[in-house]
């Protein structure tokens, strides 16, 4: 009897010490996400204890997210720890490791490197700002989760009377990054600027988004396209020197890519995200990163 009852007690400390543990690991993922500073939304606790159960392989792993941290508001170097990323991208791959179960570490890489990064086992996932199309999907899989819309920056003033990708674009100048889908926009140019007798525009490539806004600011370059949040946070941080001369929709969504083979990660990925969007979450972290609320959609599969 006394061999039962020290049997039941230690059955009993057992539980209690599986109870606090499971109250510390709780407690830490609150803090964790907490500290993302959002305005209200509810992580999805329940919803993504049943994706990690659904998606076990995730469980556990270490991810490595290739990124262009270049991006201020989606992804850069933490001003305050440059060993560190920050950014609405950082915290939305967070977000998903968090939910799904695995960790993620980041691997900084140049725009036109982050599909060949992943396609040669060096990245997992990207999670970079990247534009989901055809030609891209034939590299890797894409989860989208965001509408496109760009911004035309041009010198204050807009000497170059630029209103859009189109033959105002003649004869100007423009700075794009290397392998950008914006380089072909520009370039499809020459036709209808040829058309109107007038020159085609040039183009400037650059490894990434200060690069760019630097040409305009030296004056080397007339314009640059890319992203509209972008856009306007360089007007901003130069507001005396740059516009924005027009804001444009391009027929894109921005993109996780994941590679091809790995299908338990594309679809955990998919539920995931829907999880995240239903509970509030993507609204959020658009809005800590002053990032268009409106541009999230529903998450769907470019494969092809």
């Amino acid at each position: 009897m006394t061999e039962s009852r020290t049997m039941l007690g230690r059955h009993a400390q057992r539980n209690l010490v599986r109870s606090a543990l499971a109250l510390v690991v709780t407690s830490a993922i609150c803090a964790a996400w907490s500290g993302t500073a959002l305005a209200g939304a509810a992580f999805p606790t329940k919803a993504c204890e049943a994706l990690r159960a659904k998606y076990p392989g995730l469980k556990g792993k270490t991810l490595v997210d290739a990124l262009n941290p270049h991006t201020p508001g989606y992804e850069s170097l933490d001003p305050k720890d440059p060993s560190k990323y920050i950014g609405f991208d950082v915290d939305l791959a967070q977000a998903l490791g968090q939910c799904l179960g695995f960790t993620v570490t980041f691997k900084p890489v140049a725009f036109a490197a982050l599909l060949p990064t992943l396609q040669s086992g060096q990245a997992d996932i990207v999670i970079s700002d990247i534009y989901a199309t055809s030609p891209r999907a034939k590299a890797a899989d894409f989860i989208t989760y965001s509408k496109v819309f760009d911004g035309v920056l041009v010198a204050a003033g807009n000497p170059k009377h630029i209103t859009g990708i189109n033959t105002s674009m003649c004869g100007a100048a423009a700075a794009e990054n290397t392998g950008f889908v914006e380089v072909p926009l520009v370039q499809n140019l020459e036709g209808p600027c040829k058309t109107a007798t007038k020159a085609a525009p040039t183009l400037q490539l650059y490894d990434n988004n200060a690069d760019c806004i630097q040409a305009i600011l030296a004056g080397r370059a007339d314009t640059y396209v890319n992203d509209v949040n972008t856009v306007d946070q360089a007007v901003k941080a130069y507001p005396k020197q740059l516009a924005k001369a027009v804001a444009v929709t391009l027929p894109y969504s921005v993109g996780i890519a994941v590679p091809k083979t790995n299908n338990q990660l594309r679809d955990g990925i998919v539920a995931a995200l829907t999880e995240l969007q239903k509970s509030g979450v993507e609204i959020d972290l658009l809005k800590k990163w002053s990032l268009g609320a409106g541009t999230q959609e529903a998450p769907h599969l470019v494969t092809k």
